[in-house]
């Protein structure tokens, strides 16, 4: 069963995503909060696989809310995927930051929001390669911090190559068919990169790997 955090402060969107989830054999709304600072108090509550995070809200907004759940060791289980009305705009980079595993366009269909609610609660990012395309080139022309550089030095060359295929969005299998390897061997590559960078999830791959400059913006496939 994967378990659902709603936190927006706008009650129709939460009744309304509340209704898709509530049709699912799989998934189960575990608690609802119309601002940050509550949906922090009910995810130490009630500890769900997804939080599903606006990014405006009044009190403590998304980025902040995103931040506090990453930093606390015990919502380590916890996947954030930010809402937002204007799919690139200038949060969505901040709270790939801040720890987010993805995030959504509210307007999105039915069918693929549920999709994306399964593929993050098996750990996987919701950046597809064209959304992380555009992100990139828009948000990222320079590394962003000076230090990141060196957290790179303890990957071996297959796992820099792994990090530097999922920073450009690229899936498990695609990952294997590049390197020539087993999408398993592509996926303990992944996980061993992740926790020798202390990075939550794929998406942080993703910030990691452009703040370092292991990859660049319009870099050639």
């Amino acid at each position: 069963m994967i378990r659902v955090l709603l936190v927006d402060d706008q009650p129709l969107i939460r009744s309304g995503f509340r209704a898709l989830l509530d049709l699912e054999d799989d998934i189960e709304v575990v608690a609802e909060a119309a601002d940050g600072k509550e949906g922090l108090e009910l995810a130490k509550l009630h500890l769900p696989d997804i939080a599903l995070i606006d990014i405006q809200m009044p009190v403590v907004d998304g980025i902040e809310a995103t931040r506090r759940i990453a930093a606390d060791p015990a919502l380590a289980g916890v996947h954030v995927v930010i809402l937002t009305n204007y799919g690139l705009d200038a949060y969505v980079f901040d709270a790939l930051r801040a720890g987010a595993a993805g995030f959504l366009v509210k307007d999105i269909v039915p069918d693929d929001f549920l999709h994306s609610v399964r593929v993050a609660a098996r750990g996987d990012a919701l950046l597809a390669p064209s959304i992380t395309r555009k992100l990139i080139d828009r948000y990222v022309s320079q590394p962003l911090h000076t230090g990141a550089g060196t957290e790179l030095a303890e990957l071996t060359g297959r796992e820099r190559e792994a990090v530097a295929l999922v920073a450009r969005g690229l899936s498990n299998d695609r990952i294997a068919e590049r390197m020539v390897i087993s999408p398993m061997t592509a996926k303990t590559h992944i996980n061993r990169a992740m926790a020798k960078l202390h990075a939550r999830d794929r998406a942080q791959l993703v910030v990691l790997a452009y703040e370092s400059g292991l990859v660049t913006p319009r870099t050639p496939k």
